[in-house]
């Protein structure tokens, strides 16, 4: 039986609502919406559409968003600078540094100067660390992202073998810390592996996050299993995801399609990121006052 399409933009679109009526009420509390600080360095032109779909994101929602566009030219120490700034600015919740940087820039020095209380995108050593730990923290959006959309689904994780096809701090890793909280048995696959479709179909749910154009065919995944789809790889003017999606959709009982897919949630997931932040940075000014 072919699969059933998991629909992300409907259920960004869902998210996205909750998050909107959060906010007011987040509003009444505190007199102000959450803010979120978005920085681009260099000229990237998809960069630059990214940023500004993140801008309108925020302005539907209710929070107020601001965004820092710096040269390409501009120094590490100024970016830092920037960064410190907006990390004593109380008007800040969330920061975020669209990556990938100029050359030059190192992204990790960048990104380890972000406070991890506004770090929205999850990436800082303390926020990764955290959930390693299995502590609260400020997860990484396109993972996070993941998970929700499998829940839409119905499919429950616990139990389950979930196998990640990509290893980057920014999906694979953090995807398989966020199976691992939900009980999963996980397996991670990388450049190195062996016999990487033998393990891949055994999977009852399976991430590609690999940045490689059909990369994962109908062959590589088992009848039934749930494959979510990270990639966004251009082509000739196109968007094409990680998974052959008519091969796959064949098998898998559930699955993403690209564009409309994980796309819409990551955004949806720095939306709540930046209202999580708000509250607890909000909360914690509170109790100082007292």
């Amino acid at each position: 039986m072919p699969a059933q399409v998991i629909d992300g933009k409907t259920i960004a679109q869902e998210t996205r609502k909750k998050i909107a009526e959060d906010v007011q009420h987040f509003f009444a509390l505190y007199g102000r919406a959450p803010g979120l600080a978005v920085v681009l360095a260099g000229d990237d032109p998809a960069s630059r559409v990214y940023v500004n779909n993140k801008i309108k994101a925020c302005e539907e929602t209710g929070i107020a968003s601001n965004a820092y566009m710096l040269p390409a030219a501009v120094s590490q120490a100024e970016l830092i600078s920037l960064i410190k700034e907006l990390n004593l600015n109380a008007a800040v919740d969330g920061i975020l540094v669209q990556l990938p940087l100029p050359k030059g820039l190192c992204a990790e020095t960048v990104l380890s100067h972000i406070s991890p209380f506004k770090d929205v995108d999850g990436f800082t050593a303390v926020n990764a660390g955290r959930l390693m730990l299995g502590s609260p923290a400020l997860t990484a959006c396109t993972p996070s992202g993941c998970i929700e959309l499998i829940k839409s689904a119905g499919v429950s994780i616990a139990g389950k073998h979930a196998v990640v096809v990509g290893r980057s701090n920014i999906v694979g890793k953090p995807a398989a810390l966020l199976l691992l909280s939900h009980n999963a048995t996980v397996t991670v696959c990388h450049s190195k592996t062996q016999n990487l479709a033998e393990i891949t179909r055994q999977a009852d749910i399976l991430i590609a996050a690999v940045g490689i154009k059909h990369f994962i065919t109908g062959d590589m995944i088992k009848d039934g299993a749930v494959v979510i789809d990270v990639g966004i790889n251009r082509f000739e003017g196109k968007l094409y995801g990680d998974a052959e999606f008519d091969s796959c959709f064949k098998k898998a009982s559930f699955i993403t399609p690209v564009p409309g897919g994980v796309g819409p949630m990551t955004i949806a997931m720095l939306l709540r990121n930046t209202l999580s932040a708000a509250q607890a940075l909000a909360k914690e000014r509170l109790n100082y006052a007292f």
